[in-house]
């Protein structure tokens, strides 16, 4: 048998982060053939939690949902097959692989159990919570190569529970970039589970009517990778949601910042991808191509940043600046001593209501400090004691308390080498994964030829989602919009509209920091990565919106001239 003779391996998501959808992993299960099933359980506030989880108990410091529901599925996955490959493990990756031995042995099921470690660089980052490398997908394929069945990992890349189980099947090695950067594409579209097959889609509006219900349980997506690298994206039958380019698009463009989507085993380059539709609910994904990772991991630092305590004042009917300004006049003396306290007026009332909900407007107060004195009972008490004392109308959305901790995420990079990643076999032995041996310090590609300008033609003001999707998220304090469109002819006016100028036109939020636009030509989308404007990550709930999930449907709300040949 010749590599190309090897069958492809299909390759299922249950999980796109710790709280996903329960039974997921029964649904993928049973509803069609499948060769490894993933679950991603991890991102930067869930480590966070995590540290906090296992400082409270030593032994925990994993998702623990995973175990429930392995409870209910293993002896299904064993009849079947099926090998599970998980981050579950997030800070205490053996002690999982631990217990799900004992779930094994108490249920009677003969299943081999395999983790990796390593990534904990939290010994040598005084002062973290946890601090963590992102591995890469290799010590997932040795694991997968000497026979273990279920692979628990703490923080690898996301993409990395779909190499690592591909280079096992395709007999891959380092070095063999443009296969295994498919393979990243295909783990970055399977990451996040149904925002792949119809979840959190931009035209959900249209979709929806053109097949009424389908949309209200997505199934999760799973991979057909071939040897090549190549994949097909797809879902069981039956499922709800769908799968096309759109979908696609819009997972691709998700939490991503630039062409060249680094990691260790392989830098993808986003700007060469090609998507086409391979029949109902099948996207074909090709043309990807793969260069040397950089010679350094990325480090996950969590640390706790201090006390944070909010209030939201509900002011209704006549005079809604006025009231605010009285609010916030009297809080002055209670705030005196916070270190960082921000008020925000949301305008959600409407003249001459016909409820009392929709005649009401909320101004938030949010406090942070170092210490928990200030932004505790002294704060909610001053808040408290205004009730008899302030506007017309006073109350608050709910009693104010003590101050809670919050945390705060940064990058921190080390090279490979200082990173010993093992993976712990099923009979006990260890087995150093060697790091990348060829790397390139990692640069932006040139900027790619853009289309030529339409011609003039007539416009009108309309809503920018009218003609484009777009999907956004967070990564640490920065913030990313993706934005695509549907048309060549669109794509022609888009390139030229939607500037960095013309961003921050739009979204005044953006005005005063750095926003750097990132054109991919293939995917008829534009790329904006935003710096700082979530703070100091998702921990310290920065904004209204701290993870910036809805960045880019407010962006689709906002108004500019379109050609009318375009609506």
């Amino acid at each position: 048998m010749t590599a190309s003779d090897v069958r492809p391996l299909r390759i299922g998501n249950a999980s796109g982060f710790y709280g996903d959808r329960f039974d997921a992993l029964r649904e993928m299960l049973t509803g069609g053939e499948l060769d490894v099933l993933t679950g991603d359980y991890l991102a930067e506030l869930t480590m966070l939690i995590l540290g906090r989880d296992r400082l409270k108990d030593p032994s925990g410091g994993y998702a623990r949902t995973f175990l429930r529901q392995l409870e209910d599925c293993l002896g299904l996955a064993h009849e079947r097959g099926v090998k599970i490959v998980s981050n579950a493990g997030g800070l205490n990756p053996a002690g999982l692989a631990r217990r799900v031995r004992e779930l094994a042995d108490r249920l009677g099921i003969p299943v081999r159990v395999a983790h990796i470690e390593g990534d904990d660089l939290t010994a040598s980052h005084p002062g973290s919570l946890a601090a963590h490398a992102y591995l890469g997908g290799f010590g997932i394929a040795e694991c997968l190569r000497q026979g273990a069945d279920i692979v628990v990992t703490g923080r690898v890349t996301d993409a990395a529970l779909v190499t690592g189980p591909a280079a096992a099947h395709f007999g891959w090695q380092p070095g063999e970039y443009d296969r295994l950067a498919g393979a990243v594409v295909a783990g970055h579209v399977l990451e996040c589970g149904t925002q792949a097959t119809g979840g959190n889609y931009a035209f959900f509006a249209e979709t929806f009517a053109k097949t009424p219900g389908d949309l209200r349980r997505p199934g999760f997506p799973f991979a057909e990778i071939h040897e090549d690298g190549t994949c097909v994206i797809t879902k069981h039958p039956g499922t709800g949601g769908l799968v096309d380019v759109g979908t696609v698009t819009a997972q691709l463009l998700y939490e991503t910042q630039g062409a060249r989507y680094a990691g260790p085993d392989v830098t993808a380059r986003l700007d060469t991808i090609g998507l086409t539709q391979d029949g109902p609910d099948r996207v074909r994904v090709e043309g990807v191509r793969g260069e040397a990772p950089p010679p350094t991991l990325k480090v996950g630092l969590n640390r706790l940043g201090g006390f944070r305590n909010e209030v939201a004042f509900v002011l209704t009917g006549l005079d809604i600046e006025a009231k605010a300004a009285l609010v916030r006049e009297q809080m002055e003396p209670a705030l005196a001593k916070v270190t960082d306290a921000r008020w925000e007026l949301a305008r959600t009332d409407r003249p001459d209501a016909d409820t009392e909900e929709t005649a009401s407007a909320l101004l938030r107060l949010v406090v942070r400090d170092p210490e928990e004195a200030p932004v505790g009972r002294a704060l909610s008490g001053a808040a408290v004691e205004l009730a008899l004392a302030s506007y017309p109308g006073f109350h608050v959305l709910v009693p104010p308390g003590k101050g809670s901790p919050y945390g705060v995420f940064e990058d921190a990079y080390v090279p490979q080498g200082e990173v010993a990643h093992v993976a712990v076999l099923p009979d006990g032995r260890r087995i150093p994964v060697a790091p990348a041996s060829e790397t390139v310090v990692l640069e932006e590609p040139p900027q790619p030829p853009l289309p030529e300008p339409p011609p003039p033609t007539p416009t009108r003001r309309a809503p920018l989602g009218l003609v484009a999707g777009a999907r956004s998220g967070d990564k640490g304090g920065n913030a990313n919009v993706g934005v695509w469109v549907r048309s060549d002819e669109a794509w022609r006016w888009l390139a030229h509209t939607l500037t960095v100028e013309r961003f921050r036109e739009l979204l005044p939020e953006t005005a005063d920091l750095t926003v750097v636009r990132h054109p991919l030509p293939n995917l008829r989308a534009l790329n904006f990565v935003v710096e700082g404007i979530l703070g100091a990550g998702v921990a310290a709930q920065h904004r209204f919106d701290p993870q910036a999930k809805a960045l880019g449907e407010w962006l689709r709300s906002r108004h500019l001239d379109i050609p009318e040949d375009l609506l």
